[in-house]
Order: C-alpha cells, then sequence, then structure tokens
C-alpha cells in the first residue's frame, strides 16, 4: 500500500450531505472483489447524463480545473450507508488521497485506512470556510500527517486529530493485514512457545 506522509494536490468541494456509498459507487457496479476497475464508475450516478457515459456538466468532478483534484473537501456524514470496501476502492482509482470532512460514517472511516485514503475530520466551520475559498484548478491544499495540518494556499493552517495506530499505519503503507505480517516473527514465536506449553490444543 502506498505511504502517505505529505501530498499537495488540487481540492474539489462536494457539499453534500449525507453522500452514502451507493452515491461514490452504484451497486450495479460491484461485480468483483478486485480492487481496480470502479474509478470509472465513482459518483456514476452524477458524473453521467441519462446514457451512462456522457459526463453531466453540472457535475463539479467534470468542470474545469478539476481534472486533476486528489482531495476532495464535502459535507457531514460521508460514505454512509452500506458498508462496501468498494467506496474507498473506487474514490483512490479515480485519483483521491485525502477526503476532508466535518465526519464520516464508522466503517467507510476504516476502510479508507485500508486504501491509502487519508480521512481528515475537521469542524463544520472549518470545512465551510474551506467549500467557500475553493476556486477551479487554482485551490492547492498541503496535506500534513506527521504534523497533523491541513494548509490552504493562503498560509491557513487548519489542525486535524488522528488515532495514533491509524497514523503510524498509514505513514507506513500498511493495511491491517500488512501491519499484521510486519509482526511474523513474533507471531510465530508466540505460536511456537504456545505448542510448547499446551501441545494438546494444536492436534
Amino acid at each position: 500500500m502506498e505511504k502517505f506522509i505529505t501530498h499537495d494536490g488540487i481540492a474539489v468541494p462536494l457539499a453534500r450531505t449525507n453522500v452514502n456509498t451507493d452515491d461514490i459507487i452504484p451497486a450495479r457496479f460491484l461485480k468483483s472483489v478486485r480492487r481496480t476497475g470502479f474509478g470509472i464508475s465513482l459518483f456514476a450516478n452524477w458524473r453521467y447524463l441519462e446514457d451512462g457515459s456522457t459526463p453531466d456538466p453540472n457535475f463539479v468532478l467534470n468542470q474545469p480545473g478539476y481534472e486533476d483534484a486528489s482531495i476532495l473537501v464535502a459535507g457531514e456524514n460521508f460514505g454512509c450507508g452500506s458498508s462496501r470496501e468498494h467506496a474507498p476502492w473506487a474514490l483512490r482509482e479515480y485519483g483521491f488521497r485525502c477526503i476532508i470532512a466535518p465526519g464520516f460514517a464508522d466503517i467507510f472511516h476504516n476502510n479508507c485506512f485500508n486504501s491509502s485514503i487519508l480521512p481528515i475530520v475537521l469542524a463544520s466551520s472549518e470545512v465551510d470556510a474551506l467549500l467557500g475559498s475553493l476556486e477551479p484548478g487554482a485551490s492547492t491544499l498541503h496535506i500534513d500527517l506527521p504534523e497533523q495540518s491541513v494548509t490552504t494556499g493562503d498560509g491557513s493552517t487548519f489542525r486535524f486529530e488522528i488515532d495514533p495506530f491509524k497514523k503510524n499505519s498509514v505513514m507506513e503503507g500498511l493495511d491491517n493485514i500488512g501491519w499484521s505480517l510486519s509482526h511474523k516473527d513474533e507471531i510465530l514465536a508466540y505460536e511456537k512457545r504456545r505448542r510448547q506449553e499446551v501441545p494438546w490444543l494444536f492436534p
């Protein structure tokens, strides 16, 4: 998994609350358990017109200046709805490295960390300030994970909190499986010791 230390990217505003996982990646596209192939269907019901392939010019991701956006600034309760890892997979494949919102659905929030996406929670007033300041193609944000800060182009800085374990895992580029494997020698040593202590548990 790709490490996240710092990131500079164009930020795109998605000023909607309660964006659910079916909004992020509609259920009709969930035909694989592989991590790839979902970026083209990200926000499909909003990105495309009724024919399913023509970009809707009114949707923010289709507007000039946001083509290379890698930071999404959204409203409260982003990622709510049904649990599906495909949602962060689609966001990551599209190119997003960071999502900033006043709050996330818990499962989606945890899935982001396993998909090399940094979800940042800021106060509603701070997110509103960011949403109001973003201009197409001109608003680059600097994300500094070690410093736990978001800095705008005009130098305004917002601090955010993050669980220390999740912070370290993202900085090391480890999802839950990768973190477990990083302790492989300790796990094997424990199993060897337990086999000697309680051999009847290991037929």
